[in-house]
């Protein structure tokens, strides 16, 4: 259970960091975009990813002794896939593109999302207990 609040306080850890990014994501199609956008851009994405990937490692320390090695593979996978996100959205703010860094942190928004139903489900199918519930999203 130790796993479970600590994959649990990751999460938590997130959502100013998440809250950031779906402000950023609601500037307006016309906004111009400073370095100021480009580095909170990368400094927002790269705390949810220091997150995720210590949750991710707090989850496989847990399930470790049911050497299941595609269930570290389908978490490393997904884990690659928010960095790309992350790189991506931090591109199209580097490069001044509004309607494509919209679209990027919609996308890291829904990866992110989903990262922590993988350690659910990673974590769940090594322990007896039951997933935990969901944070609420807003």
């Amino acid at each position: 259970m130790i796993a479970a609040s600590q994959i649990r306080e990751h999460e938590s850890r997130c959502q100013p960091h998440m809250l950031r990014l779906r402000l950023l994501a609601s500037t307006e199609a016309g906004a111009v975009l400073s370095r100021q956008t480009t580095a909170e851009v990368r400094e927002e994405t790269n705390a949810v990813l220091v997150e995720a990937e210590a949750a991710g490692d707090a989850t496989l320390a847990a399930v470790a002794a049911r050497r299941q090695p595609e269930a570290e593979t389908f978490l490393l996978v997904r884990l690659n896939r928010l960095a790309a996100a992350a790189d991506e959205a931090v591109s199209a703010a580097r490069g001044g593109d509004g309607p494509r860094l919209r679209r990027q942190l919609h996308r890291f928004d829904a990866l992110a999302s989903a990262i922590w139903v993988v350690q659910d489900a990673v974590y769940a199918s090594g322990s007896p207990s039951p997933p935990r519930e969901r944070l609420v999203r807003t």
